[in-house]
């Protein structure tokens, strides 16, 4: 078991894709449910390595302007 969890950590983006690609596949299986998946594939991808690879970075707010 420590070997699975060992090469899921360091496949992680692999692992975050090929959720993703099964989450799509469970919404066109089980239609009107997506929200309930996105929310399981979510929380797979953040107990698989640094959490969700695929997930778009947070934009950060521009700096203040400098003091006049």
């Amino acid at each position: 078991m420590d070997k699975a969890k060992e090469l899921l950590n360091q496949h992680d983006d692999k692992v975050d894709q090929g959720l993703d690609k099964a989450g799509e596949a469970a919404k066109q299986r089980f239609a009107g449910h997506d929200d309930q998946i996105d929310q399981g594939i979510d929380q797979l991808q953040q107990r698989t390595g640094d959490g969700d690879t695929t997930e778009a970075p947070e934009e950060q707010p521009p700096p203040p302007p400098p003091p006049q």
